[in-house]
């Protein structure tokens, strides 16, 4: 907070935008700080009847970029909270990576901010703050990594990040290493890990370990059994909560992001990834996460599900259940998802 009025008040332009809801308990106190200083802040879908039914709600800002100067662009799945609670007992802090970028990416990343800005400045009568940024950011090419920006938009984007991902699985040839904290796959993604596991490419998932959100943590274990079954190696992160959204392929290919896996993210949220393809970065990728499934994970066996007591068998399919029901009542193809 101190850092972006301090910026604001020796003449950045300084323009802020948080979700609603996620972001909706943001302290009056320092509302009115940031104003004073020159920070402009806008909610994006501010929650105002709590209690309203509309399926618009739903709809929730998941990025988490920022573009400084338009030369430098961070993308991610961190968010920027405190970790630490008192009188909540003392995990590590939230288990999630971040890119930074330079070069012609950090363009793109700067044109989907601003219009998205400029999109909810107008829908809230804020014409003033609704003019698109003079600035205008370097394309030249400054190393050798090859990447892709992609975001989901809910309209011609729906699909894009979900494409990426099924594109680098069916064309894997030897390991494909998924660290998701959210992960509830829908058909193809969830096939298409069967069948390269069936081809012999060495499939690893990293899910969340601790129980963060419990109706879509005991429904992705729902699929545990049928994962196990088809080679599949699963891992529970267990050092505090994991909150990351990355992948490593054959170790050239890699994608860090915002998007989880999940009927809620890749339906309804604004999301953004970036993929790469070079064997640098997703050589260190894959290093950090071969570190963590073997320093601070849990190996889930076969043998583990079928010893679960009952109650653990069943609590997975009704969840996953109530998750399609859910989608099926808000409107967006509960069935056509996860079936």
């Amino acid at each position: 907070m101190e850092a972006l009025i301090a910026a604001a008040l020796r003449g950045v332009r300084v323009n802020v935008q948080i979700d609603g809801f996620g972001a909706g308990h943001l302290p009056l106190f320092w509302q009115k700080k940031l104003a004073a200083s020159g920070v402009r802040v806008l909610f994006f879908r501010p929650e105002v009847k709590i209690l309203s039914l509309d399926r618009q709600r739903l709809r929730r800002l998941h990025r988490k970029l920022a573009v400084i100067d338009g030369n430098v662009a961070f993308i991610g799945g961190i968010n920027i909270l405190s970790d630490f609670e008192p009188g909540q007992p003392e995990l590590a802090p939230r288990y999630d990576y971040a890119v930074r970028m330079v070069g012609p990416l950090v363009a793109q990343v700067h044109e989907s901010v601003d219009h998205l800005w400029r999109h909810t400045a107008w829908v809230q009568l804020k014409q003033n703050w609704a003019k698109k940024s003079a600035l205008r950011p370097s394309v030249m090419t400054l190393g050798r990594a090859r990447g892709s920006f992609l975001y989901r938009d809910n309209l011609r984007h729906r699909r894009d990040i979900e494409r990426e991902y099924l594109r680098a699985i069916l064309h894997a040839k030897s390991e494909i290493i998924l660290a998701n904290a959210y992960f509830l796959p829908g058909y193809r993604l969830r096939h298409a890990l069967i069948h390269a596991a069936k081809r012999g490419v060495n499939v690893v998932l990293l899910v969340q370990g601790r129980v963060d959100h419990a109706l879509l943590h005991y429904a992705s274990r729902g699929f545990y059994q049928q994962f196990l079954s088809a080679g599949i190696e699963i891992y529970e992160y267990q050092k505090g909560f994991m909150h990351a959204k990355v992948a490593a392929i054959d170790g050239v290919w890699a994608t860090v992001g915002s998007s989880n896996i999940d009927p809620f993210s890749l339906l309804l949220a604004r999301e953004a990834n970036v993929f790469v393809r070079e064997k640098q970065f997703a050589g260190e990728l894959r290093a950090d996460l071969m570190r963590a499934l073997q320093e601070d994970a849990v190996q889930i066996k076969k043998s583990d599900v079928e010893r679960d007591r009952w109650v653990y068998r069943v609590l997975p399919w009704l969840c996953h259940a109530v998750v399609r029901l859910m989608m099926g009542v808000s409107g967006y193809g509960g069935r056509r998802y996860l079936e």
